[in-house]
């Protein structure tokens, strides 16, 4: 053996590892890895999963797809989107209704979020859901995320010239999330 390999020993692993390191590279792991599991489970559901009786639908997902608001037609929205016409589906976004009287509503807009939605512009129609509570019924305005439950309507509507809405949503139940 020669000076070299006496003085380059190998220190075994349970040895070179400790505590502060493990908690690092979970750490690590947990703010790589959570991120890519979203995106990946996004992409491999296609934005829809089936909870129950309901369709858990990923607003954002839903909204990012280019849409002429003056001449687009039900056409022009995805297949997967149209096939969720007349589903019971739940929504997590977050409420827009600048009108709203007393905190209670029978109408809103439903975002993915309201600060976020609109990097690549101004807000197009479909990032929008207009949301009608069922009748003979009120909810409670929140600010931040909602978990919305209700009938969604995949719809064309026009006013004006211009496409007023791509979705509709009956809704029947709003929670703060």
């Amino acid at each position: 053996m020669t000076l070299m390999d006496a003085t380059t020993a190998k220190v075994p692993l349970r040895e070179r590892v400790n505590l502060r390191m493990v908690v690092f590279v979970a750490a690590m792991l947990m703010l790589v890895g959570y991120p890519v599991y979203l995106g990946l489970e996004s992409t491999l559901t296609g934005g829809i999963r089936q909870q129950g009786e309901y369709a858990l639908v990923d607003l954002k997902a839903m909204s990012t797809f280019p849409f002429d608001s003056t001449n687009g037609t039900i056409e022009d929205v995805p297949d997967k989107w149209r096939a969720l016409d007349g589903k019971k589906v739940i929504l997590y976004g977050e409420m827009w209704q600048p009108q709203a009287a007393a905190g209670k509503l029978g109408n809103f807009e439903l975002v993915y979020s309201i600060a976020n939605c609109c990097f690549s512009g101004p807000p197009q129609i479909q990032h929008f859901v207009h949301s009608k509570v069922v009748p003979g019924k009120t909810v409670n305005y929140y600010n931040g995320l909602v978990k919305v439950t209700g009938t969604l309507r995949v719809n064309v509507k026009k006013s004006g010239g211009q496409v007023a809405s791509v979705y509709q949503l009956d809704v029947e139940d709003v929670e703060q999330d």
